[in-house]
């Protein structure tokens, strides 16, 4: 839940109840549960639509399939990303880490935050004598947090790689309410020729949050008189999903390397506004490309997030949310850039997001 610096103290106080009676809801609504690790990490991978759970190779496969770790080729890659939302409002950082252990197997650690800062809390504006008093309006975040540990081992099988996350999911409303959560995940790529199948089981057994809140008299009696309930400790859960992928590898000449991807998200929730639906399984494709010259200089595009708006008029259009992004590769350092729409493209509230991986080598003695 996004919210605004600049609120007044009244609109502010009524925001921070719609947000903590948002989080007490968001039990009957599972199927939204935990969004912020829907985000992604890596302006590769958003670049290209979010197609990313093949072809995957790097650091970020700890979020996007853990199998793909096999593909690190240091002793140690790291892995960050910044990118704002709502004109700066909202911050998306993460950080990660990635290192083999012997040819067969590596471990990653992942962590996510998504939060907002510097919210004003106005429900001490008013004192006990019924006046203003603005040096009682504190300040607190809302921010959720994720920290993941990943496997990938390779099979006896040629090109068949497995991974696994781990997670731990701690979500916290300034003094107010927090919530742990825990869930696992598994993920699978298999190589053949220039092809490369992959599959990616997200929350497998269910990730369950669990939320206290913590609120003194004056907040409740805040929350009664503007006519909202009461939070109270409960469980929200994340329900499995199951992303589908098939990626290739076209050659053209020495220099020019084209990668195609195609993904298919499967929820199975109940019906979703996606491109494909029915009343217990839903299905969202998405499609990238990334060209690149000399394996230096990269240019991707992609879509996904298909849905059906309706207009004023009751009319359906079919839209989707297109990405664009580029990369620099320099020995062992990426930079990547994306600019990709948040979802809702009728606005075009688009994000600048600016990534950046490197391996680190072990010096050998002489």
């Amino acid at each position: 839940m996004i919210l605004s610096k600049g609120y007044s103290g009244r609109s502010a106080a009524a925001a921070f109840l719609f947000l903590s009676v948002a989080a007490l809801h968001a039990q009957d609504a599972p199927k939204y549960s935990n969004e912020f690790l829907s985000i992604g990490v890596g302006a590769r991978s958003l670049g290209m639509g979010y197609a990313h759970v093949a072809a995957v190779n790097d650091v970020t496969a700890g979020y996007w399939n853990p199998a793909g770790l096999l593909g690190v080729k240091g002793d140690l890659q790291v892995g960050a990303m910044h990118s704002e939302y709502f004109a700066g409002i909202a911050k998306y950082d993460y950080i990660a880490i990635a290192k083999p252990i012997d040819t067969a197997s590596t471990i990653g650690i992942s962590f996510i935050r998504f939060g907002v800062d510097d919210i004003p809390n106005t429900t001490e504006l008013i004192d006990n004598n019924g006046n203003l008093d603005y040096n009682r309006i504190t300040t607190f975040s809302a921010a959720d947090n994720a920290f993941l540990l990943s496997y990938a081992r390779k099979l006896k099988v040629p090109g068949l790689r497995l991974g696994a996350n781990a997670k731990v999911v701690y979500r916290k409303v300034g003094p107010f309410a927090k919530a742990w959560g825990f869930g696992l995940d598994a993920g699978m790529q298999y190589d053949r020729g220039n092809w490369r199948l992959a599959a990616m089981a997200r929350d497998i057994t269910g990730t369950f949050n669990a939320w206290s809140y913590t609120l003194d008299q004056r907040t409740k009696d805040v929350f009664q008189q503007t006519g909202n309930e009461l939070p109270v400790n409960g469980v929200e859960v994340t329900l499995p999903r199951l992303v589908l992928g098939v990626a290739r590898q076209f050659q053209f000449g020495s220099k020019l390397n084209l990668l195609a991807e195609m993904n298919l998200e499967n929820t199975f929730d109940g019906k979703r506004n996606a491109l494909i639906a029915s009343n217990t399984w839903s299905g969202d494709p998405r499609l990238g490309i990334e060209l690149g010259y000399a394996r230096v200089v990269y240019v991707r595009a992609g879509v996904n997030n298909f849905q059906y708006v309706t207009d004023i008029n009751d009319k359906k259009s079919l839209n989707f949310q297109p990405n664009i992004g580029v990369g620099l590769k320099i020995k062992s350092v990426s930079l990547d850039y994306a600019l990709t729409d948040i979802g809702d493209n009728s606005v075009a509230l688009y994000s600048n997001v600016f990534s950046l991986k490197f391996d680190l080598f072990k010096h050998s003695g002489t």
